[in-house]
């Protein structure tokens, strides 16, 4: 008996051991290959099982075979007038994958988020929402059954919408749940990076006049709201995307997109799982970027951050940085370790970093 239980506990200690480690690959090179060249501008992807990008434009929604190269677009065209607002053209800012959905979500009003099946791409609307001040700016899955999205304030709080059905039907968190947003304060559609989900905790990025850190320990049941030192007080200053690593490590890049050089209090790093944050690589560059990701098994120490400015680097947790190239994209996702897919203006590309 003790030596079976001995047996189990260096099973578990061993599984323990292999969950934690982390890989240092110190990447100092960027390899770019275009995968879509068209007129296009690209500020939201996502990535199913590692070979279909779904992605969001200025026209509509479209996906990439990464198995065929095959790039199927869908444009949204009015057919009638102004009336048919189903098909009324605007940008889609805001797109993810569930396990046998793809959602894409606009910008303006009236908004509308559609679910589209994977397989046979048929879609439906399955939320609709008109309001003059409606403006949303990203979406996010916690499990197969329930999602979130989020946009600018219309009644003194976030836009937020839940789903807890598979995403077949959507509501509105009311402001009664929610932090009180200050006036001006919104957010930015940049790169359907707003939003950061780990297990059941919920981060949400805002940006303008406060540029503050939403969040939810219980998958937007509840909510609380925090500070950073990042850099607002205009209409164009903020946290532009945030992620996390783990539930207690977390990034956030932005600036002003109108002074793309300015780096002072432009990104930040929390180690307590958002309550507190502090600049990083305060006033040396990089400037201005519209998305941050974690490179995958890095242990939190590697981190790649994009923007129309090009692409950086840092391998030290965001103390320093390294301009990898002058190449712009909006947005950026990881397939794996080494390799991520990269959207902006006119394009789609595949980064293999090195």
């Amino acid at each position: 008996m003790r030596l079976f239980i001995l047996v189990l506990l260096a099973c578990f200690l061993s599984f323990c051991g292999e969950k934690s480690k982390s890989v240092t690959h110190n990447f100092s090179e960027v390899d770019i290959q275009i995968l879509v060249e068209d007129s296009i501008s690209v500020r939201a992807i996502d990535i199913y099982k590692d070979s279909l990008i779904g992605f969001g434009y200025n026209k509509g929604y479209g996906f990439l075979n990464l198995k065929n190269d095959d790039v199927v677009f869908h444009e949204f065209k009015v057919t009638d007038s102004a009336q048919n607002v189903d098909n009324w053209i605007t940008e889609q800012r805001a797109v993810t994958f569930s396990d046998r959905a793809f959602y894409s979500l606009s910008i303006g009003s009236p908004a509308r988020l559609r679910k589209i099946d994977i397989k046979d791409k048929t879609e439906k609307i399955v939320y609709k929402e008109i309001h003059e001040k409606v403006f949303y700016d990203a979406i996010a899955f916690w499990n197969d059954k329930e999602g979130i999205a989020m946009g600018d304030p219309t009644n003194g709080c976030l836009s937020i919408i839940i789903t807890r059905d598979g995403g077949e039907t959507w509501q509105k968190t009311p402001c009664t749940n929610l932090p009180a947003t200050v006036m001006r304060e919104a957010a930015f559609a940049a790169s359907n990076g707003n939003i950061s989900i780990v297990d059941e905790h919920t981060w949400i990025i805002s940006g303008g006049m406060k540029s503050r850190v939403f969040y939810s320990p219980d998958k937007g049941k509840t909510w609380q709201v925090f500070d950073t030192p990042i850099i607002q007080g205009t209409a164009t200053t903020g946290g532009y995307s945030l992620q996390f690593y783990d539930e207690s490590n977390g990034v956030i890049f932005g600036g002003d997109y109108t002074q793309p050089e300015n780096n002072k209090g432009n990104k930040a790093i929390t180690k307590d799982g958002g309550r507190t944050w502090q600049l990083i690589a305060d006033q040396k560059e990089p400037g201005y970027k519209s998305c941050v990701r974690y490179i995958p098994n890095s242990g939190g120490h590697e981190m790649v951050a994009v923007g129309f400015t090009g692409i950086s680097i840092s391998n030290n947790g965001g103390v320093l940085w390294k301009e990898l190239s002058k190449e712009s994209f909006y947005t950026l996702r990881f397939i794996n370790d080494s390799t991520a897919i990269a959207a902006g203006k006119n394009r789609i590309a595949k980064l293999t970093f090195k």
